[in-house]
């Protein structure tokens, strides 16, 4: 049986639903995903195999290719939220993993492009962690 899994956009009006195994899940960060993210790495799921159906708001896609790269991000018109990216050729269906709303149920398999990451982005381990909003 097929594993599913559901998402959105921020704003809703996008709706999405994967069918299908996830392969792998690396946290990138190379300056193109972090300027693409704004935070220090981009959260991607990767699939070969999986289907991505949209379920509401495919007129509110928008995809942004980054030319004479293969850097591709696929968002919502109205709130600007990363969305799921299956290119045309159908070889890899890329899933940003915070757009899920069900479980993830795997843990990352690497950090990836670390030779870029953000200088602030190391030995975090020890921030303090708040459970809301500060203050």
């Amino acid at each position: 049986m097929d594993k599913l899994a559901t998402g959105q956009c921020l704003c809703g009006a996008v709706k999405f639903r994967i069918s299908g195994a996830f392969e792998s899940f690396f946290l990138c960060h190379c300056s193109r995903c972090r300027k693409d993210s704004g935070s220090a790495h981009s959260a991607n799921l990767f699939a070969t195999c999986a289907n991505l159906d949209w379920l509401t708001g495919k007129d509110q896609i928008r995809i942004f290719h980054l030319p004479g790269t293969r850097h591709v991000k696929s968002f919502c018109a109205t709130c600007g939220s990363a969305l799921p990216y299956a290119p045309p050729n159908g070889n890899m269906l890329v899933v940003p993993a915070g757009a899920l709303d069900t479980p993830v149920g795997l843990r990352p398999d690497a950090h990836i492009c670390v030779s870029s990451r953000a200088d602030w982005d190391c030995d975090l381990a020890d921030v303090a962690e708040i459970s809301g909003l500060p203050g």
